[in-house]
């Protein structure tokens, strides 16, 4: 009964860092542009070699 006076804090206290961790990603925009990166994975911008080798 002991380890919930251990476990208890602990848990809430993760739980809680989880929330300000997700709280500053909202606030630092991570969340803003959800289609570019899926968008850029399909372009093709790779530059070519001046010698005509990739």
């Amino acid at each position: 009964m002991t380890v919930l006076l251990y476990l208890v804090p602990a848990a809430l206290s993760l739980g809680l860092l989880g929330l300000a961790a997700f709280l500053w990603s909202l606030r630092a925009g991570q969340y803003d542009d959800m289609d570019g990166a899926a968008v850029r994975v399909l372009q093709d911008d790779d530059l070519a070699d001046p010698r005509g080798r990739r």
